[in-house]
């Protein structure tokens, strides 16, 4: 089964939204601009064919394709995927920050009677449908806005995995015909995923329901319950086991785990159960199923894990390098947030103040860096 997620982008995905250790962003606003293309517009007049040999009436064709067209940003994004090397304290600074953690508790206060019948329905956590949109689309605010008939016809036509987007186009005009939603309204990431928890076209088909009854399985309505209770269904069919945990720090969670991990050392060891083989159903990395987990469990009131992470490389624990964000910005060199995870924008703060003190540019932390900028 090829994964719902479509990129795993080293030790997690591309779904964390924009923070200032430079971790990807889903689903970012991207106003792409389609253009001409003589290729393209040749493919799409054979592949129009190809639709219509698999029931896709030449009305919903029409109707699909009336103001797409070729998206070059799309391809370079494709091709410019970097592979971020992220350490397990590193993703979780980002995945169960203090924001994510206070905004995944408002959702699940502000959407309580909703969630609690998808519980009760499909036997999966509340909590752990809200880490799932907490770190899909930040609670649905970063859901894409891409048209995705453009999208993944372009990547179609691209041909670099062009068997897989094709499939994905013919889903997505299965979706117009049965009437969920309109060609203007399927927005999505530049890959083509749709929603607050980022369904592709055709794990859509598979798995989207509609929970509020009114006929439509409508995954990018500011409403989210159907987009909530199509991931519990996801999750119930992938084999969520009802009233079992995930997992979590060994020696805090009860019960025999399949396995216990310890993803960096020093760091947590974690246990895990097959709900946790589950969440990677949704995405197949250690990394994102830990980081669902975990939220969750802070979304549900429970503690951080309790083992140290220990300093890193530079000697500098998350605590001290969020404190040398935190000092930069004072300075005058915006670091975009202080989270600890030093990512590009970090770098490019560091290297400034380093270039406006006459040091030598690295664009890296240090202790002695940390001690220079003062308290």
């Amino acid at each position: 089964m090829i994964n719902r997620r479509l990129f795993s982008v080293g030790l997690g995905s591309t779904f964390l939204a924009a923070c200032s250790g430079g971790t990807p962003t889903s689903a970012p606003a991207t106003r792409m601009r389609a253009v001409p293309n003589a290729g393209y517009d040749a493919w799409v007049a054979g592949f129009k064919s190809r639709a219509a040999s698999q029931g896709i009436s030449q009305t919903t064709i029409n109707r699909a394709f009336q103001g797409t067209g070729y998206l070059p940003d799309v391809i370079e994004r494709d091709r410019n995927q970097v592979e971020f090397k992220r350490s397990l304290e590193d993703y979780l600074a980002i995945a169960a920050s203090d924001e994510r953690i206070a905004t995944g508790k408002q959702m699940l206060v502000r959407h309580a009677g909703t969630l609690s019948a998808i519980e009760a329905k499909y036997g999966v956590d509340k909590e752990v449908i809200v880490a799932v949109w907490g770190l899909e689309s930040r609670y649905g605010s970063r859901r894409g806005d891409v048209p995705v008939v453009s999208t993944v016809s372009t990547l179609a036509y691209d041909g670099r995995r062009g068997a897989f987007f094709e499939k994905q186009l013919i889903a997505a005009l299965k979706i117009i015909q049965e009437g969920d939603t309109t060609p203007a309204n399927m927005t999505g990431s530049w890959a083509g995923a749709m929603g607050h928890t980022q369904f592709i076209p055709t794990s859509y088909l598979a798995y989207a329901v509609d929970f509020t009854g009114d006929g439509r399985r409508d995954i990018w309505s500011e409403d989210p319950t159907d987009s909530l209770a199509s991931t519990a269904a996801y999750l119930a069919r992938a084999g969520w086991v009802r009233g079992q945990p995930w997992g979590g720090e060994a020696g805090t969670v009860s019960g025999t785990p399949v396995a216990v991990l310890q993803p960096q050392t020093p760091g947590p060891r974690i246990a895990v159960f097959r709900n946790f083989q589950v969440i990677k159903r949704y995405n197949n990395s250690d990394s994102y199923a830990i980081g669902v987990g975990h939220l969750s469990d802070r979304i549900a009131g429970g503690a951080p894990f309790q083992a140290s992470f220990g300093p890193d490389e530079t000697g500098l624990t998350l605590e001290d390098r969020k404190e040398l964000q935190r000092r930069l910005t004072s300075a005058g060199y915006d670091t975009q947030g202080a989270d600890g995870v030093i990512g590009n924008n970090t770098k490019s703060a560091i290297g400034a103040y380093q270039r406006a003190n006459g040091l030598a540019v690295t664009g890296e932390p240090s202790a002695a860096l940390l001690r220079q900028l003062g308290g």
